[in-house]
């Protein structure tokens, strides 16, 4: 057996405790690289708002990091339109965003329904629809409603679920997928 003279600790152990220590974090680093598959050493955002009128297309991360001048404007686009408040929308919802969006392998933008939700907009919504949860994820900037013509809600609710990253709601009747960076779980049909 090989032995290390510096450390004391033969080659077979060392590699050992490698093998041990990669079982251990397999589970996370198996999360991270499937949250992270398609999105590239770029990340871009494309979506179109129907309700403002307004169309970003935004490389809004370069190798590894975030540039906030771009993050700023992505607040503002995901903005509750009803009442003009910004929210800072979590970078991981849209890396989500990104990552389904390149596995669609679509050239056309996402149409953003919702974004940010001010609380009122939320209670407001929630008085008028039993489908608006009380503590939904688009009041603290965590989520997007989305939809695409060119695919289905069942075909990007699929892209979104094989992040492994989020929570995907499918709304069929209503053509939209909701995408969010809580807890991994799906619903809806």
């Amino acid at each position: 057996m090989e032995r290390n003279d510096t450390a004391g600790i033969s080659r077979r152990a060392l590699l050992g405790i490698f093998a041990a220590t990669a079982v251990t974090a397999a589970p996370t680093y198996a999360n991270a690289f499937s949250f992270l598959r398609g999105s590239g050493d770029i990340r871009r955002l494309r979506v179109y708002s129907g309700r403002t009128g307004e169309v970003m297309d935004a490389v809004y991360w370069v190798d590894g990091e975030y540039i906030p001048e771009v993050i700023a404007e992505i607040n503002h686009f995901f903005r509750d339109w009803r009442n003009n408040q910004v929210h800072r929308i979590d970078t991981r919802t849209l890396d989500i965003m990104s990552a389904a969006h390149r596995l669609l392998d679509a050239d056309e933008p996402y149409n953003l329904l919702s974004g940010y939700r001010s609380p009122q907009t939320n209670a407001m919504l929630r008085a008028r629809s039993r489908g608006v949860a009380s503590n939904s994820r688009h009041t603290i900037g965590q989520a997007a409603d989305l939809r695409m013509r060119s695919r289905s809600v069942a075909q990007v609710a699929r892209a979104a679920s094989a992040c492994r990253a989020g929570g995907v709601g499918r709304y069929s009747r209503s053509d939209f997928t909701h995408m969010d960076c809580g807890p991994v779980r799906s619903w809806g049909a």
